[in-house]
């Protein structure tokens, strides 16, 4: 460190999970296995709700989503039944570790962490995320840096369809943009010394949900087929071979971070928790719509509705509450009672097999520290969230095999992954379970940045 300084750097593999990253593809994956062998490694435990948005912004934040104002990618406005948005990188309700050093005069690079877009101004370079719009041509902060990021990674992608059936496609397009995003970061890496600098990439998260049943034995529709196994190794392998290209051009005082914003498990299924609220007396319709239909689309009895849901990688469950939606039902004195049974209904829920399911219902004014944005009543994971949540109207059960949005092989579980290298030492040990909102708070300990007080997330000990 020429001038003294630390510095720090971060690889987000989003939706990697313990067994993933340290077990499945760690025959394929040796400069991964270099690092972690040289880090301390562990289980990151992730928050409420294991999503990418809120997840990465909790991660660099430091705050739970509560604080922050964001509950998933998808938020309904007040007053109404179905207008929904995207959270932002303008949604966020509190700084992250990037704005912070900024800040303090740290020049920083930021490759595509959720909610990016657009791209927040900092002392540095910011590429927006995923969410990034298709044509948008405002993607890079500072915008003068625009074509010169097209040309480094030959075009830049921001992501892939991938709940479709067209694999061989998928997995072409998977490559390319994961080599595109790692080309770009290593050409900002050589631009300028850089105090702090951070990748996500949003790959493993696509090869998750697109060809697990091909690499899992155990997932419940397992399908022998080489052709998509091994291009899921040939991924990982790529990927690899790729970092392992910038992890030689990083020096070895330079402290290297690898964490994911959540882990991945094998969908068990879908639980129909739109049809379950009509069955139970919950939510009524005028007519009975096809299978498929998303309940936006069908005629709801909002006179006779006390509670509607919507699907995806938990259920988020809103109440039909007078002066709050527009043909509200139940009066918000009666609201308690109508959770507490609600709740003990939603408990008592049984899988297909006529076992408990196992279902946890949580509120979020009990979970976080405040609730800001517009937050569900309530949160309702099925299975430790093994099994999606359907949203949409018109079968003859509740229980799917397949997701009702599209293809899909894999859900998110709670239990990501960290491995912070050890400069001093050299030394890799496996550590305890962390918890995902600590690691905002360890980097700018890391950096010497003092920690504002109001921070929910404290550092992890034994790197200072």
């Amino acid at each position: 460190m020429p001038d003294g300084r630390p510095r720090v750097v971060v690889i987000g593999l989003d939706s990697a999970s313990p067994w993933t990253a340290f077990e499945r593809f760690l025959p394929f994956t040796p400069r991964l296995k270099a690092l972690f062998d040289r880090s301390k490694r562990g289980t990151l435990r992730t928050i409420d709700p294991p999503i990418t948005v809120p997840a990465w912004a909790v991660m660099f934040s430091g705050m739970d989503p509560g604080t922050l104002g964001i509950y998933g990618f998808r938020h309904r406005r007040p007053g109404t039944y179905f207008d929904q948005y995207v959270p932002s990188s303008r949604t966020l309700l509190q700084p992250m570790v990037w704005d912070r050093l900024s800040r303090s005069g740290r020049r920083v690079c930021v490759i595509g962490m959720p909610p990016g877009y657009p791209p927040p101004t900092v002392n540095g370079v910011y590429i927006s995320d995923f969410l990034t719009p298709d044509g948008a041509q405002d993607f890079v902060s500072p915008a003068s840096l625009r074509d010169e990021i097209q040309a480094a990674g030959g075009g830049y992608t921001f992501d892939v369809t991938f709940r479709a059936d067209d694999r061989d496609r998928i997995g072409r397009e998977l490559l390319e943009m994961t080599r595109q995003h790692i080309a770009v970061a290593r050409h900002l890496w050589k631009k300028e010394r850089w105090d702090f600098f951070a990748l996500h990439e949003i790959g493993p998260d696509r090869v998750h949900h697109t060809f697990w049943k091909f690499f899992d034995p155990a997932h419940p529709r397992y399908e022998e087929n080489p052709k998509f196994r091994e291009f899921a190794e040939e991924y990982y392998r790529r990927l690899d071979t790729e970092l392992g290209a910038w992890l030689d051009e990083i020096p070895d005082d330079v402290r290297v971070l690898v964490v994911s914003d959540h882990g991945s498990q094998a969908m068990q299924g879908c639980f129909c928790i739109n049809e379950w609220l009509i069955q139970n007396g919950y939510l009524a319709l005028r007519a009975r719509p096809p299978a498929g239909t998303p309940l936006e689309e069908a005629q709801v009895d909002w006179s006779k509705t006390r509670a509607w849901g919507s699907g995806g990688y938990y259920a988020r469950i809103f109440y039909n509450v007078k002066g709050r939606e527009p043909q509200g039902t139940i009066a918000a004195r009666d609201v308690p009672a109508f959770q507490a049974e609600l709740t003990e209904r939603l408990k008592g829920i049984r899988g297909p097999n006529g076992a408990p399911l196992g279902v946890d219902v949580r509120v979020p004014k009990s979970i976080y520290r405040q609730v800001r944005g517009d937050s569900p009543d309530l949160m309702v994971y099925f299975a430790n969230a093994a099994w999606r949540s359907a949203g949409t109207l018109g079968y003859d059960t509740l229980y799917l095999a397949e997701n009702d949005t599209g293809p899909d092989d894999s859900v998110h579980s709670f239990d990501g992954i960290y491995s912070i290298s050890d400069p001093a030492t050299g030394r890799g040990t496996v550590g305890p379970t962390e918890k995902l909102m600590d690691i905002g708070p360890t980097i700018l300990d890391l950096l010497g940045i003092p920690l504002p007080p109001e921070l929910q997330g404290k550092p992890i000990a034994g790197f200072r």
